[in-house]
Order: structure tokens, then sequence, then C-alpha cells
């Protein structure tokens, strides 16, 4: 991933989040001996990074699926609450446990309560039209749906939001949020529409094509902005979504009909679902978020786990009264 403009010392992304705050200055220190050892110790903290950035991104849905293979393996047959329910209470307990605990923000909240709400209703209709089904009894549900189906959608969300905001995301040509907002709507209107008519699905893969193709991605890993083609990195995480859904049916969270007999691998046309289905959940958080250009990277401060020591922070700026739902403005 080539680098590009280092930009100026960034404020910590760990204050938005209490319990990291304290890590910030030690956090730099160790970047500073990793550099001093070289490029090679240097190329190395800075991927170790990496992966704890994406891990802590993933909190929330890796909970999730720590839930269903938990529950899938321990779960005592016959236990008066029905499993799915216990799915339900846990997914509400770890929610209200990360506000409580500042592992999430409010910000975060409001836009996984959106996802909540757009994957449920998706849920309702293809559990009807028979595209999957959840094979196991419960009390909370809607018609054939477990609710806790909607921290499954939620968790991608969360995810979207945090990443965002660890990376600290600029962009070069991002399309105009006007155009992935039609984008999004024909995607999600497609997903019902198409078991009764035309499937547009391939016009939607040429439309996302040329609204993302000319698009990149900048992201602040450590002390230089790294790149990759926005196209790329959203397929990226549609691959690690769709080995999440093998887990999710491998422990009977749900069944596809190619399934009923015995667990087999998620068919790959799923990918493409997915895919578009990506599209709308990256729209949610960039109407949030509200991409920003990689040269105010040069001129306004970052909110990326920063590259150094902290600068002194004012009392406006700290992760309490960041403004709610963007990091841009």
């Amino acid at each position: 991933m080539p680098a590009t403009s280092p930009g100026p010392p960034p404020d910590s992304a760990a204050r938005l989040w209490a319990p990291l705050a304290g890590f910030a200055v030690l956090e730099a220190r160790l970047g500073d001996r990793a550099q001093a050892r070289g490029p090679v110790a240097a190329g190395l903290y800075e991927f170790l990074r990496f992966g704890v950035k994406q891990g802590w991104a993933c909190l929330f849905g890796g909970a999730m699926c720590g839930l269903l293979i938990v529950t899938h393996l321990a779960y005592p047959a016959g236990a008066p609450v029905a499993r799915y329910d216990v799915l339900t209470l846990a997914a509400i307990a770890i929610q209200v446990a990360m506000l409580a605990f500042r592992l999430e923000t409010w910000e975060e909240a409001k836009v996984i309560l959106v996802f909540h709400a757009v994957g449920t209703a998706m849920e309702l209709y293809k559990t009807h039209m028979g595209s999957w089904v959840y094979p196991e009894p419960s009390l909370l549900r809607l018609g054939g749906v477990p609710l806790f189906t909607g921290f499954l959608y939620a968790s991608v969300g969360s995810y979207l939001a945090r990443v965002w905001r660890l990376f600290d995301f600029r962009f070069t040509r991002h399309p105009p949020l006007w155009a992935l907002v039609v984008l999004s709507l024909a995607v999600y209107v497609n997903f019902f529409t198409h078991h009764v008519t035309t499937d547009l699905r391939l016009v939607l893969f040429a439309g996302t094509a040329a609204l993302f193709g000319p698009a990149t991605i900048h992201f602040r890993v450590w002390r230089v902005y790294r790149r990759m083609p926005l196209l790329l990195g959203l397929l990226l995480v549609t691959l690690f979504i769709w080995f999440a859904e093998n887990i999710g049916t491998a422990t009977r969270g749900w069944v596809y009909p190619h399934q009923a007999a015995g667990w087999a691998a998620v068919s790959p046309a799923k990918f493409g679902s997915w895919f578009l289905l990506m599209i709308v959940s990256y729209t949610l958080v960039a109407l949030a978020s509200r991409p920003r250009a990689l040269a105010e990277a040069e001129r306004t401060p970052s909110v990326a786990i920063d590259a150094g020591p902290a600068r002194p922070t004012s009392p406006t700026t700290v992760a309490g009264s960041l403004p709610a739902g963007s990091l841009s403005e």
C-alpha cells in the first residue's frame, strides 16, 4: 500500500473511547522506540498497529460472532430460554455495556440504530420469501425473524463507523453523496423487487463501479497516509462479511435452502448480495461522517490514533464534545 503525505501530528483517536485515552502517550513511546530501531522494526510496528485498530473496529461484530459460536457449541439442549432469545438478550447487554464503559460512542450507537431498522425490514421480507430461515424457536422475534438479527446488521455499521475514525479516512475523487444515496436506494429496493420482477443486480454493479472506480481512500495507520482504491477496500470488507456468514450458518444462526440437509459453504453468489448491501452500509456511514479530502489533512488536525505524543487539546475538542455524527465539521 503506497504512502501519501504524512500530514500534521494528529490528536489521538483513543480520546474518543475513554478506556483507551490513557494509552495514547504510552503507545507514542513504543512507536518512537520502534522507529529508532530502523525501518524493519517500524514496519512491523505499523503492521501491529493495523491489526490492533482493525480488532478494535470489529469489537461489536467479533462479540456477536463469538456468541454464535459459544452458544452453538455449549448451550444446553432443552434449556428453559431459547438459544435465539439468549443471543438477543446477550446482544442487548453487550450494547449497553459498550456504551456504559465508553467502548462505543453515542454517535456510533445512532448509526447502529439505523442499521437495525434497515436490516430488520429486509429480514422480514426475505424470510417471508424463503431466502433463508431461522430454524430454532424463540419468543423474541418479529414474524420469522429473531430480534438478534438486527444486531448482526448493526455490527457492520459499527465496524464502518469505528474504522472511519480509527484510520482517519480521507479521499480523492470520492463520489458525491447524492449519487450514493440514489444508488443505495436503488440497491435496497432491488433487494425486494427482484423476487417479482427483473433483477437489476448487474446494472447496480455497473453503477457502483462507475461511482467508486475512480475513488481512492487514504488511511493513516501510523505516521503517514496509505492509500488504496476505495472499491477494493469495500470488496475486502465484503469478503470478511462472507466469512462471517459462513460462521453464522455453520452455527445454525440461520440456514439457506441449500443447507437444509446439512451445512455447506455459503454460495459465492451471496458475495455479490453482500457487496451491494455494503454500498448501502457505506452510504449511511458516509452521510454521518462526511468524507473529507486528503488535502484537508495538511491543514486540519486529525483524530486518528496519533503518530506521536498528543498535542495539548482544548476543552472544546475533547472526545465528549465532538460534533454528533460527524468528524468533519
